[in-house]
């Protein structure tokens, strides 16, 4: 699915490949910070041990990042757009939209929603560019 990102999205990507050395395919520029889709099997790499990579990344964009690993299946990638909420079970149910169907843990719900709802805002953003999932629930 084609992705549209814009001239500062390219530029963050650009900077996260050069200072990680792993290879992001997105970004969503926020106020505050920033989230990265990160190929699959790259994480560790972003991170860096003890996340040095990332830290450094960070503070040198002066800027809250965060990480969400690509996948191939879309019931894989709502999870990982959702972590570090426990994610039980993903299902993907089509009516006249893709509603995305998620089971989380009861004690992970307020860290799957974040604060002012702006965790399940860029999942909802991200699935919706990487799967075209219109909406993510939470059961």
């Amino acid at each position: 699915m084609a992705r549209t990102l814009s001239d500062d999205a390219r530029q963050f990507i650009a900077r996260f490949d050069d200072e990680t050395g792993a290879t992001a395919i997105d970004c969503v520029v926020g106020d505050d910070r920033l989230v990265f889709v990160v190929s699959i099997g790259e994480m560790a790499q972003a991170i860096g041990p003890g996340g040095e990579t990332i830290g450094r990344l960070e503070e040198r964009l002066d800027r809250d990042i965060e990480l969400v690993e690509d996948a191939d299946r879309p019931e894989e990638f709502v999870a990982n757009a959702l972590s570090p909420a426990a994610v039980y079970h993903v299902t993907i149910s089509e009516n006249e939209t893709l509603v995305a169907y998620v089971e989380v843990a009861d004690g992970d719900r307020g860290v799957a929603i974040g604060s002012g709802g702006k965790n399940i805002e860029t999942a909802r953003l991200l699935v919706k560019r990487h799967f075209d999932i219109d909406d993510i629930q939470l059961t």
